[in-house]
């Protein structure tokens, strides 16, 4: 009897695609050491093939257009290579020749869609709803958008599997760093709020640092011109060593799916400032000081004053959660739905 394959759509490895990325390569380096006791050869199909980690059969597949790659490209890769699953993000292949599975980080597209660019205001609304209603189970990351799945597009619960980020082993305590900075992460958009936490961090005094992407221009332009710095895409080496450096992370989204930066900065040994949104509560699971997007100036001074005492609830907390967790839940899902 012939090994089940398991494609999994890897397009986003290189692109600095942010949280996006960071999950499909971390799940990718979790599964091969599941996937042979499980009976499942497992393949990843992106325009980067030197990305893939060892142990997944890598398939190059560079095609320029977006729609062209998920209503032709992909449909033809998935029937040539014999597929047994697909397992993609937020869209899935048009005509798929085998049952798929769709991870959808969240729905921030439908909730705050005035905070969205305009192509993915344009876009997401029409694609994702008719994929998650395809797809053989849905993935998501945070018990709220579980919610919001199952509220805005009317899915089964039992249609949608949560499997919670992990933290990479790059996140963790390390001396020397000056502590003299407020940190965010997070692609530079309205809805991170990230003038707000400049706004709280000038007023302690703080100089504050921004890492990600800039997906609004004009806001970048404004964060600079009022002081912040700006370090755009940084590696994960880089990235670990300006959170050990941070005073804290304010991480004031008006909307998220899960949080990352929020357990990325725990593991750190970083405490957190963050605000009331339900994914972020989620993930900081009262390890992190809770303000209300008004007052963070004061969260800040409640970090710092009480350091000692965050770092340890915050690196206890991130033990919680781990990479292969993650992967042994993924895995779990392609057993039962390709019936092994």
């Amino acid at each position: 009897m012939s090994v089940p394959l398991v494609v999994i759509d890897a397009d986003v490895l290189g692109r600095r695609r942010t949280g996006d990325e960071t999950y499909v390569l971390n799940v990718l380096r979790e599964l091969p050491a599941l996937a042979g006791a499980a009976g499942l050869r497992l393949a990843a199909v992106t325009r980067a093939p030197e990305l893939v980690p060892p142990g997944i059969e890598a398939i190059r597949l560079d095609v320029p257009s977006q729609e062209l790659r998920m209503a032709w490209a992909l449909p033809r890769l998935l029937r040539r290579s014999g597929a047994s699953l697909v397992h993609t993000q937020y869209a899935l292949p048009l005509r798929s020749p085998c049952p798929a599975v769709v991870t959808i980080h969240d729905l921030s597209f439908e909730r705050r869609p005035e905070l969205m660019r305009r192509r993915d205001r344009l876009v997401f609304p029409r694609i994702v709803p008719r994929s998650a209603r395809r797809a053989a189970r849905v993935l998501t990351v945070s018990e709220r958008s579980k919610r919001d799945l199952v509220e805005l597009y009317g899915l089964a619960p039992a249609a949608i599997v949560v499997t919670p980020n992990g933290v990479d082993p790059a996140f963790r305590p390390g001396s020397g760093g000056t502590r003299d900075y407020v940190l965010s992460v997070g692609a530079i958009q309205a809805r991170k709020n990230q003038l707000a936490a400049l706004e709280a961090a000038q007023e302690v005094g703080l100089p504050f640092v921004v890492v990600g992407p800039e997906k609004d221009a004009a806001l970048a332009r404004e964060l600079r011109e009022r002081g912040a710095t700006l370090r755009g895409y940084v590696t994960v080496e880089e990235l670990a060593a300006l959170y050990r450096g941070a005073a804290c992370l304010v991480q004031a989204s008006s909307y998220e799916g899960f949080g990352l930066p929020v357990l990325e900065a725990m593991a750190s040994g970083t405490p957190v400032v963050t605000v009331p949104d339900p994914a972020l509560l989620e993930v900081a699971g009262g390890a992190a000081v809770v303000v209300e997007g008004g007052a963070l100036a004061g969260g800040i001074r409640q970090a710092l004053a009480d350091h000692d005492r965050l770092v340890a609830a915050g690196l206890e907390r991130a033990r919680a959660y781990s990479w292969t967790a993650t992967a042994e839940r993924t895995l779990a899902v392609y057993r039962e739905v390709i019936g092994r």
